[in-house]
């Protein structure tokens, strides 16, 4: 599902999904900086997002995932490398998840961290959102 997303053929990210964990790995590139030479926010939100979803959708196999709030902290610029997030299933009640994910740059340094609450949709997974 997350490959097969139209975003993800710009982004070009790769995930690694576990039992309520999951991490994404992006290369930074150029086209990614803002005026002052570094990755914009944007990225960082993709990322840790993308990190915090897929942790909780790895403990929903019948319906889709929404993301409801995500709160992100900007800690420091990244230029070069590789951003790495890790994210992590830490409540669930009902249909609602709280999880949280950190970012790093490629010499482990934490530059990022977000934290929100997610829902199981209505939306049935299904081939079509490219649920296998």
């Amino acid at each position: 599902m997350y490959d097969a997303a139209p975003t993800n053929a710009y982004f070009a990210p790769t995930i690694r999904v576990g039992d309520g964990e999951a991490e994404v790995r992006l290369p930074v590139r150029p086209d990614f900086f803002h005026a002052a030479g570094a990755v914009h926010g944007a990225f960082y939100f993709k990322v840790l997002d993308d990190a915090a979803f897929f942790a909780v959708a790895s403990l929903v196999d019948d319906y889709f995932v929404l993301t409801a709030e995500l709160t992100v902290e900007f800690l420091r610029p990244v230029s070069s490398g590789e951003m790495t997030a890790r994210g992590r299933v830490i409540e669930q009640a009902g249909r609602y998840f709280s999880a949280e994910s950190t970012v790093t740059d490629a010499d482990g340094r934490e530059v990022g961290r977000a934290r929100g609450r997610f829902v199981r949709s209505r939306t049935p997974l299904s081939a079509e959102l490219g649920y296998l």
